[in-house]
């Protein structure tokens, strides 16, 4: 009774928002008050990913293929987001170990510069070459058709996405993932609410069809970058941004671009294995390029709150290594790991037993329908061992050692997973499902040598 107790206490606190000192309280209540409002967070951005497959489906096979290879793309620029991130919740974690909180208003602002030039940048590039970049992925012509104004204005909207992504790390960063869970909460919230009403209209307005799905996507982004600048400037939180924070330091810039090196080279290296995957499955034709899209998005429906509880860990790293505590960071790194593999365990059993109606309900199409449900069943093998090797590299991130994990991308990921993509795609005959083959075996292999480095311990001298 006791334990229940102080549980739900934990998880009050949690969503309050209470003020930690992650350094000094118990870590499985560290976990908790870190991992509940991240996890929370994700599962709204899986929610978002699955009812934004749900009505584009509505639209037919080609709409599903625009947004399943315009996404392949934009995973560029999410590697951007993502990259900066990790350097921000790395620093943003160091300075708060250390108690300059000041300083970690100053890193923040660094962060926001580098995240803004790089967003005009490759949303102009985007939106000049949108039917450029749907031709190279392999789109059909009723693709290009159809799809080219979505692409243009998902790119030019690329400075909200870019910012959730990277100001949430840095809310992760000082301890406070409950900004970050709201911020993701008021933008999927907002896009959800929009995407039936801008797709397919109501009462006397007519709708935009997939153009909508993209205004709904812009729109809803973009609040929540206000919701989070509002906090980062308003003066309430440890972490904030004054007048004092608002110049130009060379130096951490520096050691922001040499962090998310690391962090952007392990989400460009993944993201280009996922879009010459994706590039594979084009071959098959816009059904099993509509298959391959609807697995991935029910799938990250269980991986991004997997994320969710993996970051806690990033988070308790980079404090405690701060505060010169580099035991306590890997035993918190070692009991987060246990914890979600037990979740991602439960979430194997739950997929191989209802894949087929999964994928049922977000596809009409027979071919759709059986191609999605087939990649639930095979890519869910690697679960378990994905599990732990989530939870690593998050640790690695934390720590600031974001070049280890790029490097362990480059290997499985370029030198195994795609060559043996192919060659059981197209060699061997299996199509998409050789695909689903490849990264269940590829994600696991991953996991183990993450752990194997890990435990090496070599993070703990890192950086940040």
């Amino acid at each position: 009774m006791k334990k229940r107790t102080q549980f739900w206490q934990l998880l009050s606190e949690s969503l309050r928002g209470d003020e930690q000192d992650y350094t000094r309280i118990p870590i499985k209540s560290g976990i908790i008050l870190l991992a509940v409002p991240m996890i929370l967070e994700m599962i709204m951005e899986s929610l978002f990913a699955v009812v934004d497959i749900f009505f584009v489906s509505r639209l037919g096979e080609h709409a599903v293929a625009t947004v399943g290879l315009t996404e392949a793309v934009l995973t560029i620029i999410y590697s951007l987001g993502v990259g900066i991130s990790m350097a921000g919740t790395a620093m943003v974690a160091r300075r708060f170990g250390e108690k300059k909180f000041q300083r970690a208003g100053t890193v923040a602002f660094q962060l926001l510069f580098v995240g803004m030039v790089a967003s005009i940048l490759l949303g102009a590039g985007g939106y000049i070459y949108a039917g450029d970049i749907l031709s190279v992925m392999g789109a059909e012509d009723e693709v290009l058709k159809t799809g080219k104004a979505y692409t243009e204005i998902i790119f030019l909207g690329n400075m909200a996405i870019m910012l959730l992504f990277l100001i949430n790390g840095i809310f992760r960063g000082a301890g406070s993932p409950h900004l970050a869970m709201r911020a993701l909460w008021i933008s999927n919230g907002l896009n959800i609410l929009l995407d039936p009403l801008l797709i397919f209209g109501w009462g006397s307005f007519e709708g935009f069809g997939l153009v909508g799905a993209a205004w709904a996507t812009t729109l809803g982004r973009s609040l929540g970058v206000v919701y989070q600048l509002y906090h980062l400037l308003n003066g309430k939180h440890r972490l904030v941004i004054k007048q004092k924070n608002l110049r130009i330091r060379w130096e951490t810039l520096r050691k922001i671009i040499h962090i998310s090196a690391g962090g952007m080279g392990q989400f460009l290296v993944d993201s280009a294995a996922w879009i010459i995957l994706t590039r594979i499955a084009s071959e098959f034709g816009s059904v099993a390029v509509a298959g391959y899209t609807i697995a991935f998005r029910v799938l990250l429906f269980s991986l991004m709150p997997a994320w969710g509880l993996s970051a806690a860990a990033a988070t308790l790293v980079g404090q405690n290594l701060g505060a010169g505590k580099a035991f306590r960071a890997e035993i918190s790194t070692f009991l987060t790991a246990r914890y979600n593999f037990i979740f991602l365990a439960a979430v194997t059993m739950i997929y191989l037993l209802f894949a087929d109606d999964l994928a049922g309900f977000f596809a009409a199409e027979a071919g759709v329908r059986d191609i999605a449900a087939t990649g639930l069943k095979i890519t869910v093998l690697g679960y378990i061992f994905y599990a732990v090797g989530m939870v690593m590299v998050q640790a690695f991130n934390g720590a600031g050692d974001t070049k280890t994990p790029a490097y362990i991308n480059v290997g499985v990921f370029w030198l195994l997973e795609i060559p043996l993509a192919y060659v059981l795609a197209i060699s061997y005959g299996l199509e998409t499902k050789g695909i689903f083959i490849s990264i269940a075996i590829c994600h696991s292999l991953h996991a183990m040598i993450a752990l194997w480095f890990f435990r090496k311990g070599a993070w703990k001298f890192a950086k940040a």
